[in-house]
């Protein structure tokens, strides 16, 4: 596993994609409501993305047919834009954006709340949004991968949810998905050593159910088998010598 270790130089690089990512998930976040569709927001994403002189990552990546990934209510991840799929009260959706600016990239994700949703839905979304942060909170030189997932499963479990096994973290940098792959479960002190100049993605994929996921007869869509809502956060962060750095 070749893992690498950004200079100075690449570091910057990765802010700069980071920041436009940030910025485009911004964007879509002020339009998000009722009676929008996810076609629209593909729409959104690559005007924004080319109005900052970048270009979406998972366009055509592995033959996916869209900019952006759409993920509503039990979509749990890679949910494909549709003009016929309309956001309505009280969905949940997750954006996932993924920004090629400069020859690097800046991966970031969250979770919209449409309208009015029920009590259920919006402690699942800060939830998730909570398991993101604590992931990020143990990221420094020297910890492992493990800290960040038991962190992660640690607090989701105690909420009575789950954490998505099948689908991850991963590295980033150069390209979009790099070594390590990041689990958001796992046990304090196990795992691949953190070191300063690394940058990861941490985006749990929390479950109101169970963890098992089921993917749809596109070959793309992750849904949850049980059919319960499921929320994600994701931030891109460099590990530094003292922590870490958010670049979205």
């Amino acid at each position: 596993m070749a893992i690498e270790i950004l200079d100075a130089r690449a570091i910057e690089k990765m802010r700069v994609a980071g920041k436009a990512a940030a910025s485009t998930l911004a964007h879509v976040a002020e339009r998000i409501r009722a009676g929008v569709t996810t076609a629209d927001i593909d729409a959104w994403v690559r005007a924004h993305t080319a109005s900052l002189g970048g270009a979406p990552s998972q366009l055509g990546y592995h033959g996916f047919p869209a900019s952006v990934c759409t993920s509503r209510n039990d979509v749990v991840c890679h949910g494909i834009p549709r003009r016929a799929d309309v956001l309505e009260e009280g969905d949940i959706v997750n954006v996932d954006v993924t920004t090629h600016i400069g020859g690097f990239h800046g991966d970031t994700s969250a979770t919209f709340v449409v309208g009015k949703a029920s009590r259920a839905a919006c402690s699942l979304v800060e939830l998730s949004r909570r398991a993101r942060d604590a992931g990020i909170a143990v990221v420094r030189d020297g910890a492992r991968l493990g800290d960040i997932g038991a962190a992660i499963q640690e607090l989701v479990e105690k909420e009575g949810c789950s954490v998505v096994r099948d689908f991850g973290g991963h590295g980033i940098g150069r390209k979009m998905h790099m070594d390590p792959h990041v689990a958001h479960f796992g046990e304090r002190g196990q795992g691949l050593r953190l070191r300063a100049g690394m940058a990861i993605t941490i985006e749990p994929m929390v479950n109101a159910g169970k963890p098992d996921v089921r993917l749809s007869s596109d070959e793309w869509t992750v849904l949850t088998v049980d059919g319960s809502l499921s929320a994600q956060f994701e931030h891109t962060v460099l590990v530094t010598t003292n922590g870490f750095e958010i670049l979205t």
